[in-house]
């Protein structure tokens, strides 16, 4: 089977997922995330992304790779795997919740 239809199909099953999750509980969840990602998923590790305004799907997809091994990261790899996939969701639908905006550089 091609692979960018084995992509869209994994995207699609992902983006069912993060339906009816629980932004309470995310939140609940996120402090232990915080450390490295920021209190509102706004990173001040370097190393680490920030979190925040990002796509639902692209944290879900993520989160899951680091649990699969397709990603690597020698923090993530390890907490990934003591992630339910109802507590990966309810991750994903706090941090997606939240709203950035953006200023264009002067030139």
């Amino acid at each position: 089977m091609n692979k960018h239809i084995l992509f869209g199909l994994a995207l699609s099953l992902v983006s069912v997922t993060s339906h009816g999750a629980d932004m309470a509980k995310g939140k609940e969840l996120s402090t232990q995330c915080s450390v490295c990602h920021g209190k509102n998923g706004i990173a001040k590790d370097p190393e680490s992304p920030n979190l925040a305004g990002l796509s639902a799907l692209y944290i879900e997809k993520t989160i899951v790779d680091y649990q699969k091994g397709m990603r690597q990261d020698r923090r993530m790899s390890i907490i990934a795997q003591s992630l339910s996939m109802e507590d990966i969701k309810n991750l994903a639908a706090w941090y997606s919740a939240f709203e950035l905006t953006v200023k264009e550089p002067s030139m």
